[in-house]
This record gives structure tokens, sequence and C-alpha cells, in this order.
């Protein structure tokens, strides 16, 4: 490697701002050229583009302030009486900007905890507190006797004895390390950190291996004082802190465990609680890292890997030597409890039968202020916008939905159950879905389908960054180009900004993942910090000192989201756009190949070092160690078929691309190719689902099996290569190839119909 001396660093350096700056105003010169939108003639652009400037002046950021501090004034979590009040509100909000507005009420089974013990029989006495404090500096976390209390949702009951091993995040290879080095934990407790994957995945993987109950505490490593200041004094978790949520298994299904597939009305039929595969088989808990402590420092055995070690004053050890005993018992009211959707509907005036959908949660596991309120704000403040400017005259060409879910903590409850009541209604009107949970300061995150890449990127540079002179594509642009050396290549080279896949995590899942509607998740955020995620502390006063503090990232929110929904209302062509998904999922392609090819090359190398004893030769003979069995080989597996049909899609995309752009179609012939479009990303699932995981059916996007919120691409194919199925990753590879074909098909339609004069 060349050393270069500082007369070369600084030339190169100079060189490469000079390319940056040439190619960002090359950039903006070509988009000065693009007069029209996607989706619009040249002339409609501009009148959309006067309609959007006059929906930006409407905003008030002290809107989205006031509601905050109304909506997050008292606990607001599944069943309570303050989340029906909140739902009232809003629906009476809606009704004054002119929407047909309701509340859509489902009855679900939500857990609540009647019983908490947790302590340390041996070697010390120790009884965990098992709450969180109210602070001087929040006035809301005094309202004790109103918030549900520190507990995983969806929980095992259970009392249960035993030795504790520590297992770092939980995740499968974390138990492979343990395996090596010769600890079980079978019939012991685990005790995990949260991160690494989502909460639901560390009990569930602790019961596959025999694991008696799970423990997951917030270690300030990853969520503390080692990030920064804690809360007061700054926006990170105390000692007291504890992050609540769900453990259901919804990487099978989101939604009521009781009943999937069908929505949780008062008349449905629902499983019996023993039969209902999403609820944890363990008993598990979440606990701050003041009550993990005490566990922590008593444990014994082997001294934990490096990467394994967190902040705490301890030396990390694993355990399991008999010399740490913990008792945890829990016991739950298995309730059934109302939710109450809130749905505001603006009728269009040409396509009332094509539906915009909008949506962001609006309970909370107790105030939750950030989440999901900032998001929950931000949509109500657009809503009025839109409502706005109806009253000046203008109409949406198509129907605007904007919904208040209630019930997405416990395991996206509300819009499951009514994307399920409305499954069939649903594939054949909704158009997109856009979606925001919590909001924050910073930078512009953007997720979803790749068909919507390239609307997304433009709707992006026509909104100003509330802090810097640029727009926030341009500032998010900088953001990766700084952050990303080894992308820069590509990000220079690109007009658009990749967007993130979608895994779980939030509504956007049963419209993307169950009926392949094209989705988006937006959102801004990483100048924030963080620390009160899911705790009594996540509350206005958190907010207002820590977060979007003026509000004005919530109005820019509502600037990105409000422009797509009124693009999409108005729009002469649906803006979806192919290239952009072709040439993602030819990625995507290309990594389970070299997955293979890598797993193929590790088995062999990892093989010889078993055999030959040269693995077992650099281990300390101090210490257990038990060698892991050789693996069998990786079959050459046939890609072509998918190879072949992403070809046939990236054709298909500069076809339609081709016939559609600045050209002048007919009404009639505009509305044959919007009814296929509006149906395309359908043509991306597969009624027979993923594998052991029916109710997942999108073919390119689902949570990993064992990820829960992370995207997995491909996942039917992508997972069997990982789990070593070759008969079934063969099988899956063909029947994706299939999907995807398609789905390109479906593409050639459009293009023959913008052929017809």
């Amino acid at each position: 490697m060349k050393i270069l001396n500082l007369k070369e660093k600084t030339s190169r350096f100079l060189s490469w701002v000079l390319l940056f700056n040439l190619f960002s105003s090359a950039i903006a010169a070509q988009s000065s050229k693009d007069k029209s939108l996607l989706g619009f003639s040249a002339e409609n652009s501009q009148k959309q583009i006067e309609l959007e400037t006059k929906f930006d002046s409407m905003l008030k950021p002290e809107n989205l302030r006031n509601w905050m501090k109304r909506l997050s004034a008292r606990p607001h979590f599944v069943g309570s009486q303050y989340g029906k009040e909140n739902a009232d509100f809003m629906v009476s909000l809606f009704k004054s900007w002119g929407f047909d507005a309701k509340i859509e009420q489902f009855d679900v089974l939500f857990p609540t905890p009647k019983t908490r013990i947790l302590e340390v029989v041996s070697p010390e006495k120790f009884t965990a507190k098992l709450n969180e404090p109210a602070l001087a500096e929040d006035s809301t976390s005094n309202q004790q006797n109103e918030q549900l209390p520190t507990y995983n949702a969806y929980s095992a009951d259970g009392d249960v004895t035993g030795d504790v091993v520590y297992v770092n995040y939980g995740v499968p290879a974390d138990y492979e390390e343990l395996e090596k080095r010769g600890i079980d934990v079978k019939g012991k407790i685990v005790i995990s950190r949260y991160g690494g994957a989502w909460r639901g995945i560390k009990p569930k993987v602790a019961a596959e291996h025999g694991a008696i109950a799970c423990l997951i505490y917030s270690d300030p490593r990853d969520d503390g004082y080692f990030q920064g200041e804690v809360y007061p004094k700054g926006a990170w978790r105390n000692e007291n802190g504890v992050q609540r949520g769900s453990v259901a298994d919804m990487p099978v299904f989101p939604g009521d465990p009781t009943t999937p597939n069908v929505g949780s009305t008062k008349d449905a039929k629902r499983l019996d609680r023993k039969d209902a595969p999403t609820l944890m088989k363990i008993p598990v808990m979440p606990i701050s890292y003041g009550d993990a402590l005490p566990i922590l420092r008593n444990l014994g055995g082997k001294t934990a890997p490096a990467n394994w070690r967190g902040a705490l004053p301890i030396t990390y050890k694993l355990g399991g030597e008999n010399n740490l005993k913990v008792r945890f018992k829990l016991e739950f009211n298995w309730d059934i409890k109302p939710i109450y959707n809130v749905i505001a509907k603006l009728e269009g005036s040409e396509f009332p039968d094509q539906w915009i959908i909008r949506g962001n949660h609006h309970d909370a596991w107790v105030n939750g202020a950030e989440d999901p309120i900032s998001g929950l704000v931000s949509e109500l403040e657009e809503a009025r916008a839109v409502g706005e400017l109806v009253k000046t005259g203008w109409k949406p060409k198509r129907t605007i939905i904007y919904c208040a879910w209630d019930g997405e903590e416990p395991g996206l409850l509300g819009s499951t159950e009514w994307v399920e009541t409305h499954a069939e209604e649903l594939k054949r009107k909704a158009v997109v879905y856009i979606n925001t949970d919590s909001n924050g300061r910073g930078f512009l995150g953007m997720g979803g389908s790749h068909s919507l890449e390239k609307f997304i990127n433009e709707v992006a540079k026509s909104v100003s960054d509330p802090q810097v002179k640029m727009n926030v594509w341009e500032r998010l642009r900088a953001a990766q180009l700084v952050n990303s050396p080894a992308s820069r290549k590509e990000i220079m080279s690109r007009r658009d900004l990749r967007i993130g896949a979608l895994g779980s995590g939030s509504d956007f899942t049963p419209f993307l993942q169950h009926l392949g509607i094209a989705s988006l998740n937006l959102g801004f955020g990483g100048e924030d910090g963080g620390g009160s995620y899911h705790s009594i502390y996540d509350s206005f006063d958190h907010f207002t000192r820590f977060g979007d503090t003026d509000f004005q990232y919530g109005a820019a929110l509502s600037k990105v989201c409000g422009h797509s929904v009124l693009r999409f209302a108005n729009a002469e062509i649906l803006p979806f756009e192919f290239t952009n998904f072709a040439e993602t999922v030819g990625q995507y392609v290309s990594e389970v190949i070299k997955l293979t090819d890598a797993m193929r090359e590790e088995t062999v190398a990892m093989n010889e070092l078993i055999n030959s004893g040269m693995l077992k030769s650099v281990q300390n003979p101090k210490e257990k160690y038990v060698v892991p069995k050789t693996q069998p080989p990786v079959p050459d597996l046939t890609f072509q078929p998918l190879q072949n049909t992403v070809s046939h899609l990236r054709e298909s995309a500069e076809k339609l691309q081709t016939a559609t752009k600045n050209k002048t179609l007919s009404p009639s012939v505009q509305r044959s190719i919007n009814e296929i479009l509006l149906r395309s990303e359908r043509a991306l699932t597969n009624e027979k689902g993923l594998p052991n995981r029916d109710w997942f059916k999108h073919q390119i996007y689902a949570p990993g099996f064992y990820t829960g919120y992370g995207v997995k691409t491909l996942p039917a194919v992508r997972e069997s290569i990982e789990q070593r199925d070759w008969i079934e990753a063969a099988g899956q590879i063909r029947a994706v190839a299939e999907t995807i074909e398609n789905f390109a098909n479906e593409i050639d339609k459009a293009v023959e119909m913008a052929k017809i004069k």
C-alpha cells in the first residue's frame, strides 16, 4: 500500500471535492431540465408544485407541540381509558378538517402482569426493584398508578429457579460460541443484553436451546452512560430505565396471536391460547442495568469474549457453574382488550376506488412522546393541511385515507387486524401505504418498496432541511458520502440514493408483506440521542429537551409525507418506476450467489482445520473447548433461473420507462396502465407464503426468522441457504424466479398498453 505524503493527500482530497461539486452541479442542472414530476405532464407538474407550496405554507409547528402535550399527557396503552380518549379526540379533529372519520374497534389478546418476582437466592441475597422511579425533572413520570409495569408482552407464565448463563445478545451465533466453550443452557436461566436482534428472538432461541427463562437487560454500552449523559442530565437511559416490549414471535405472523389471517372481531373464531404459535414458550422479562448488575457480577465461569463485554464495572463472565441461583416468577392476566383504530377518509373526485393510505400508530407503552406521538403529530398536521386545501376548492383525484393505529406496540395489532379484515377490498383498491412511527432531528430515513425508490428520492428533493441550507435529500447524500467512504463511488455515480428494504417493526408489515401493497416507511433522526425508548421517561419533557425541540423536523416530515400523498392522489400515471427495482433485485441475486460461494469456501477450510487438529491445537489447553462437527460440503446450486428472470425484468422496466416518459397518453390508456401499476406489487407475492410461515407472502422482502425487525431479501432463498437446506434452496430459487417472471410480465402488459394511440 502506497503511503501518501501531505501534498499528495491534499491534492487527492481537493480532486475529490472538485469531483463532488461537479457531480452535484450536474445533478442540479439535469434536475432543472427535467420539468416533469414522475407521473405528471410538464403542465400538471407545475400545478402540483404550486399545490405543494400552498400545502407547506399551511403547516404550523406549534400545532405539533400542542398535540404532543395533549396526547402524551397520560399513559395510553392498549385498553387504557386515555387511549380511548385520544382516539375520540383524533376523530373530532379529522371531522373538523372535513374527513369522514370513525373508530374501527377490534378485540385482541393483551396480557398484563399480576406477579413479577426476580431475586438472587445465592450467593448474595438481592431482590430486583423492577420499577422506574419518578423524577422531579419529568412531570409525567410520577403517574405510577396508571403506568404499565416493566414487562414483556406475550411472555409465558412461570416460576423457576436455576443457574444463570450470560448469552450476549442471545442470537443463534452466540449459542454456537457457548457450545464451543462447553456451556449448555438447558435447564438454566439466560440473561441477554438488548441489541443484536429484535427482543423476541432472544427468548425464542433460548427456548430452542432448552433454557427455562430469559432476562433481557439494557447494557450501558449500548444504551446508557457509555453513549452519553444519562437522563435527566442527558438523553441516555439511566440505571433504572427499562425497555418494555413485545416478545410475540412476529416473524411467524404479527397481530393477535389467537386470530391469524382473520380480523379479531368480537365473533372471531380464536385459537386456544395453548395452541397459539407466536406466544413465547418460556417466561421472559426486561430489567434495568441497575437490576442486572448484582446478577452479572456474581456470575462465575469463563470470562466472556471481548466483543461480549458491556460497560458495567465488572468482569463479564459466562456463568453456568452452580455458583449463582436466581428465582424468577411471572403471572399474567390474559385478557381480551379493545383497540381503537382511527380511520379518516377523504373521497377521490375521479378515482374513489383507488386508495392512498397513510398511517402512524397512537398507542404507547407508557406516555410515548417520541414513540409514537412524534410521528403521529406530523401526520395530524399533514392531514389538517390537506383539509385546508380542500376548503380552497381543491379535491384529490384518488381517495386519501389517514389512519391512527392502536395496538402497534404489542405486535402490530391494529394495522394487522384491519388489513386482515379488509384484505379483499385492499387488494382491489390500495395503491400505496405510507408509514411513519417515531420522528426526531437529523437525516431523512427512507425505506420501502424499490418500485418507489425514484419517487421518494424526487419527493425528498422538494423539502428543505430545517437546519442547513440544502434540501433533505442533499443533506442525506452528504452524510452518506462523509460517513461511508467505501460507498462514495457508487453514491456519486448514481442519480438516486438507495432506500432501505423493509423487514418489520412497524405498521407497513401487513400491507407490504401480507398483501403486497407497495409501501414506504419515513422519518428523521440521527441527531437526538436515545435512552427513553419504551420507558416512563419517553415523555414530553424528555422530547422537548433532547428531541426535535422546536418541531421543525416534525413539520419537515409532514412535508415529505404530504408531498408523497398529494402526488399519488393527483398523478396522471401512478409514480411507480421499475428500473431501480430491477437493479436492486439483481443485487440481491448476486448477494445470495456470493453467500453460497463464501459458505462453500468456508466449509472446506473449516473442515480441514477440524480434521487436521489445527483448530483444537490453538485453544487454551486449560480451558474446555468442544470441537465443532464437520459440515457436509456445499453443493453447486443453479441460480440461472433467477439470473434469467432478472434480465427480463431489467428489459421490461427500461421499456416501460421509455414508453411513458415525456409522452402524452390518452386518459383511457392512462387508466388502463394505472390498473396494472396499482396491482404490480401484488405480483411479488406467493399465496403459499414463505417456508414455515405462510402469513408472509412477499418474495422479495420479509423480516428474518432469527432477526425479527431486520430484513431478509429474497427471504425464501437466502434463509434456506443460511440454514444449509439445499433441497429447499433449489426449490425456492425456481419458485422465486417464477414470481419475478410474473412481475416482469405485468410490466410488459403496461408497455403494450402504452403503445395504444
